[in-house]
């Protein structure tokens, strides 16, 4: 196994070798921030797929490729004169050892649970101590690129700190009937699609606040519903397929009955 900056360094140079303007690639040479964003996304949610199957041949390698999507974007960027990768290094590692002050700085001994408080308190003073420009409003630097349950999330988090939350979950409940209640409303006066879809995403977001306030993350949770409807409609096309059936020609009641059988066998 070899090891050490000099692996890196060939990254690096495999990476500008893509990018030149002679003998390079024209695929690589025609990307830009915008039009890569997109993979670095997506390998980020690969990365994660090989961590819930236990894969790590397959971590291994989806982790080389969101290595990949960060040397690609820093090499953009030092051709445009803007950082480079050297600079990438030197800005995590230095906001790692500020972030930890317990290990780097002689701090006393933190809880996880006290670190995660002063994790926050450290980046609110970073947030701080930037240059000054446009005001910052407290969600302003929540990434609008996230996936909306992941921000409706942070944004409630974020809010919450400074006591815009819910008292508990009881009051979240009768929120979440209200919202269900304006969407029926909604679909009973004949509201617009658009009008309907904002009454839904009203519903979203008290559910996500909900499952915060229950102390569970709302997509882990929605994950796992998603795993288990996959299991129980395997199962149903696997009990379809013993008859000579299919989805397709077989009627909801059988296939409501055989959902039944497969939640009943625990899946």
């Amino acid at each position: 196994m070899t090891e050490g900056p000099g692996r890196i360094a060939d990254l690096l140079a495999l990476m500008a070798r893509l990018r030149a303007p002679e003998g390079g690639c024209p695929w690589d040479r025609e990307q830009t921030f915008a039009t890569i964003a997109p993979y670095t996304v997506e390998e980020a949610y690969e990365v994660a797929d090989a961590i819930e199957q236990g894969d790590m041949a397959a971590l291994r390698d989806e982790l080389g490729d969101l290595l990949f999507q960060v040397v690609f974007h820093a090499r953009m960027a030092e051709e445009a004169g803007h950082f480079a990768f050297a600079d990438v290094v030197a800005a995590i590692e230095a906001k790692m050892v500020r972030r930890h002050p317990h290990v780097f700085a002689g701090a006393a001994p933190r809880t996880a649970a006290e670190q995660t408080v002063d994790w926050e308190v450290i980046k609110a003073a970073e947030r701080a101590a930037k240059p000054a420009g446009p005001a910052q409003g407290i969600l302003d630097d929540v990434p609008r690129t996230l996936p909306a349950l992941p921000r409706a999330l942070k944004l409630q988090q974020r809010a919450a700190r400074v006591g815009f939350d819910w008292p508990d979950a009881g009051h979240v409940f009768a929120k979440l009937d209200e919202e269900i209640g304006e969407v029926k409303a909604a679909l009973a006066e004949g509201a617009p699609p658009e009008a309907v879809e904002a009454e839904l995403g009203d519903v979203l977001f008290v559910v996500a606040n909900l499952a915060r306030k229950l102390g569970h993350d709302p997509e882990k949770a929605l994950a796992t519903t998603n795993l288990k409807f996959v299991k129980r409609f395997k199962k149903i096309e696997e009990l379809l397929q013993i008859k000579g059936e299919t989805p397709a020609t077989s009627t909801l009641e059988e296939m409501d009955a055989l959902w039944d059988q497969a939640k009943a066998e625990g899946l």
